[in-house]
C-alpha cells in the first residue's frame, strides 16, 4: 500500500509526497504554510483522485510527460514526476488512483 509522507522544506513550508508501495514518488504537493493545510491537501488528493476529469495530462517543453491533479475548484493539489512516455504517465495516474484512498500518512516533521 502507498503512503503520504509529510516533510518540512528548508523554507519552513510543509509538503507531502504520495509514494507507491515500491517507494517511488508518484505525486508531490505544493508548499503549505501550516501542517493542517498540508493535511487538508492530502484529504483533497484522497477525494479527487478517483475522478478522471481531475487529471490534467501535460507534456513538458523537453518532451517528457506529467500530470497535475486538480481539486473541484481547478486548483492544483499535486504534480507527478516526469515520464518518458504517455503510457508511463497514464500508469502514474492509475497508481495515484489505487494508492491515494487508503494510503497511510507518515509525518517526518
Amino acid at each position: 500500500m502507498g503512503k503520504f509522507v509529510i516533510k518540512k522544506r528548508t523554507n519552513g513550508e510543509f509538503q507531502f509526497n504520495l509514494k507507491a508501495n515500491n517507494g517511488q514518488i508518484i505525486l508531490t504537493s505544493e508548499g503549505y504554510s501550516t501542517k493542517s493545510a498540508c493535511e487538508n491537501g492530502i484529504e483533497s488528493v484522497r477525494k479527487n483522485s478517483q475522478e478522471d476529469s481531475r487529471y490534467d495530462k501535460k507534456e513538458s517543453s523537453n518532451g517528457k510527460y506529467y500530470f497535475n491533479l486538480k481539486a473541484a475548484n481547478g486548483q492544483i493539489i499535486g504534480t507527478s514526476e516526469m515520464y518518458e512516455s504517455t503510457s508511463g504517465r497514464d500508469n502514474g495516474i492509475e497508481s495515484v488512483k489505487s494508492n491515494a484512498p487508503k494510503a497511510e500518512v507518515e509525518d517526518l516533521t
